[in-house]
């Protein structure tokens, strides 16, 4: 069996690592309890706030037809995450604080101030207008805002950039927005319902297009705004503290700001709700979503260029920072491992890539400065996952590469690879491959064959950026 290269050795004092003397409430299961119960009582009470408002029917009308969006939105932000996808749990918490503890928040905290405004001014109209077009937009963004501060503080490992920001808020807003829509719909139908409206002309039906076909990405854009704000904090080093502190608040004043013209779209005319959404909410949509898919290509290209630093050292095959870097070849190895190895395979694959993109990312920040001070003990738990999954996964993105290069032979130096389906280069499964005088079966003959240990690339992670 092959060794591997050499750990760097972490330093005594490494933070991150678990107490010996942790109090019984800074327990993992006793944190994790605790939030599982905060949201289940917060689901079950609001379910019956929300059922007591819309009626039985009214909340099973609105259920279905506000659930239909929700997995069109939930796979569009698992589209932007898989560079570095963000583990399921934190997407699952994120959804469950927005249609929960959110929406909790929301509708007792505006139901409250709307009531309070109309008794001291005797104006219920007045009330209602400043209700939704000042006091919701703040009350509504800050507690869907929670969830990805949450996220941020207690899973920073998860949350490295501006696209972990964006997929965090906008899974939290599409629960929030869930949770509001059975509210909104549920209503609609309860109106319908005593006025005997019927069909395309019925408020339901009004409600449902405005909500559901027209603008179901407005709250997910207005906390995507927060979530860019947490995203550039997250890429800031330590001793950047205005860039640390500064986007997060300011990234929440816009969403609110955003969502307080989006609510207050209907006082402004016959016309102006449509003045709103055509001249402001589509443009910026727009623009969200060219700046998340260009930062997503950024990742890819940080993948290309970091990771070739392992590869000198032993840790990576040649080929592996071309097939990591392409979501195409990426696909094709998992499919590859997934056809000659079965589905574990292919999960295990998955899990390679992530841990690499991971390492890439963790290798860029200490490049630039901003590493904390557990970078080497993270580093090495990064690689030590990495090779673990190296005999089946190194093999499939061997093959990924290949058929993703548009030339007969690769463009990097000593490509073959021996691992779970043979031996690449020499006579494996697919044929004979070339490859350049002095290169052995299992990449580069010099300076430092696989198998014999080799030096650690080391940097300072902790310089000051230039």
């Amino acid at each position: 069996m092959d060794t591997c290269p050499p750990y760097p050795t972490p330093p005594g004092d490494a933070p991150g690592g678990p107490s010996r003397h942790a109090h019984w409430w800074q327990r993992r299961w006793v944190r994790y309890g605790a939030l599982v119960t905060l949201l289940a009582l917060s689901g079950l009470v609001i379910l019956a706030l929300v059922r007591r408002q819309t009626g039985t029917e009214g909340f099973l009308v609105g259920l279905g037809l506000a659930v239909l969006p929700v997995p069109l939105l939930t796979a569009a932000f698992r589209w932007l995450d898989r560079v570095e996808p963000s583990p399921w749990r934190n997407l699952v918490f994120a959804f469950a604080w927005g249609a929960c503890a959110a929406a909790l928040i929301a509708i007792v905290a505006n139901s409250f101030a709307t009531h309070w405004i109309a008794t001291a001014t005797a104006d219920a109209d007045g009330a209602d207008t400043l209700g939704a077009t000042v006091i919701a937009p703040v009350v509504e963004e800050s507690a869907k805002a929670a969830a990805v501060l949450l996220v941020f503080l207690f899973r920073r490992r998860d949350f490295t950039g501006i696209v972990d920001g964006v997929v965090v808020a906008g899974v939290t807003a599409t629960g929030f927005a869930f949770t509001e829509n059975i509210l909104y719909l549920g209503n609609a139908f309860g109106t319908d319902q005593l006025t005997g409206d019927r069909g395309i002309a019925s408020v339901t039906a009004a409600t449902f297009f405005v909500r559901v076909i027209m603008s179901p990405f407005a709250h997910p854009m207005f906390t995507v705004l927060t979530g860019i704000g947490f995203g550039i904090a997250a890429m800031s080093g330590d001793r950047r503290r205005l860039r640390r502190l500064l986007p997060p608040p300011a990234g929440l004043l816009l969403a609110m700001g955003m969502h307080a013209l989006w609510n207050g779209s209907t006082t402004f005319g016959e016309y102006g709700f449509f003045a709103v959404y055509a001249a402001i909410m589509v443009p910026v949509f727009g623009l969200l979503t060219w700046l998340v898919v260009w930062t997503r290509q950024r990742e890819l290209r940080t993948v290309r260029e970091e990771l070739p630093a392992y590869t000198a050292a032993g840790w990576l095959n040649p080929a592996e920072p071309f097939a990591l870097a392409s979501m195409r070849a990426r696909r094709l190895a998992r499919d590859h491992a997934r056809r000659h190895l079965g589905r574990q395979a292919a999960r295990t694959v998955a899990q390679y890539e992530a841990y690499a993109t991971s390492l890439a990312f963790l290798r860029h920040r200490g490049r630039l400065g901003r590493a904390g001070a557990d970078f080497t003990v993270r580093e090495r738990e990064l690689l030590h996952e990495l090779w673990r999954r190296r005999e089946v996964a190194q093999p499939a993105l061997d093959h990924a590469a290949r058929m993703t290069t548009p030339i007969a032979a690769p463009p990097w130096p000593g490509y073959a690879v021996h691992g779970a389906y043979g031996t690449y280069g020499v006579h494996g499964a697919y044929g004979v491959h070339p490859r350049p005088p002095g290169y052995g079966s299992y990449g580069p003959a010099t300076p430092y064959p696989y198998g014999q240990a080799v030096p650690y690339p080391s940097y300072n992670p902790y310089r000051t950026p230039s």
